[in-house]
């Protein structure tokens, strides 16, 4: 069935040096624009991801080039997003816009690097000698209203028709029919178990769409859609790509738990006193005992010889 439009509908999709709206940036943008007459307009551009205020590329995270396979030797002759930005805001005007789970990813990116290039250019204007061409960027921006758009995203239609739920799953591995006393404790725990049967059958051997298969191990089974990065079953704390506990909200996101607790000791009192849950609690308690253990160590160890050095090059035997 042909869209029925009043407007251009804008198809996006974003390639990205990681997934922090905050601090990644655009490495590849795909336009695909269904007008109201049917027609079928085609843009992609690769772009250097660009940090203004540091004025230095952007680069790309080993997991993201592992999924999009671009390398930052790859973009280094490409234009920067603030470059691109007259033609991409040209595409944009007059659209509503539509994405595959682009409403929580593809979207804020999209404004994100938007904002950047704003931001760059209202401290540009101080400078008599860029203060015409910011200007004039600036009044490009105004005209597009990411917030004013219509966004459809297809990913929502997809899973508001085709729940993700275990009645879904049953119909779909177990026959087709709904299982009795659905939302009942013991028939939902042996619809599950049915339904891993089910999907053990299913995936056992390679298709032409799909080479996975699905082993009948518990240790592999586990391990589907990758093992969990929180430290607790909140989120409070999760873990950086060097396998260090994190802060994940409030002033100290993304700072280590060991620097949080190195440089604000009260921060874990009041997780302890705060309406956090339980679990939180003691997580956090772990990782202060750990780290209190740690110095304690540490203050008992004789000194070594390279740290002696350094006193004694400290003190030159005067008080003042």
């Amino acid at each position: 069935m042909e869209l029925n439009l009043q407007r251009p509908l804008l198809f996006f999709d974003i390639e990205s040096t990681g997934l922090n709206i905050a601090t990644d940036g655009i490495i590849e943008l795909s336009f695909v624009k269904a007008m109201p007459d049917g027609e079928v307009k085609i843009k992609t551009w690769k772009i250097k991801p660009w940090d203004y205020e540091n004025r230095r590329q952007i680069p790309i995270a080993p997991q993201a080039s592992e999924v999009n396979g671009v390398k930052d030797e790859d973009l280094v002759g490409c234009p920067k997003f603030i470059e691109l930005l007259p033609e991409v805001i040209e595409w944009m005007e007059d659209c509503d816009l539509a994405g595959f789970n682009s409403a929580k990813f593809d979207l804020p990116l999209l404004a994100e690097e938007i904002e950047r290039v704003r931001a760059y250019c209202v401290s540009r204007l101080q400078k008599p000698e860029s203060r015409e061409k910011a200007q004039e960027m600036l009044d490009l921006l105004n005209k597009v209203d990411l917030h004013g758009c219509k966004m459809v995203d297809v990913q929502n239609i997809y899973h508001h028709f085709e729940p993700r739920n275990l009645r879904a799953a049953y119909r779909f591995y177990c026959g087709g029919s709904d299982f009795e006393n659905a939302h009942t404790a013991e028939a939902d725990t042996l619809a599950t178990l049915e339904v891993l049967k089910s999907q053990l059958d299913r995936y056992k051997e390679p298709t032409e769409y799909q080479q996975e298969v699905l082993k009948n191990d518990v240790d592999a089974l586990s391990k589907i859609g990758g093992r969990p990065r929180t430290v607790d079953f909140a989120g409070r704390l999760i873990l950086n790509d060097d396998g260090e506990p994190c802060v994940s909200f409030g002033k100290h996101k993304g700072r280590t738990a060991r620097e949080v607790w190195e440089s604000d000791p009260s921060y874990y009192t009041w997780i302890e006193n705060g309406e956090f849950t339980l679990d939180t609690k003691r997580q956090f308690a772990r990782l202060k005992a750990q780290f209190q253990e740690e110095r304690k160590k540490a203050l008992d160890r004789p000194a070594t010889e390279e740290e002696l050095k350094g006193l004694a090059g400290k003190f030159n035997g005067r008080l003042f």
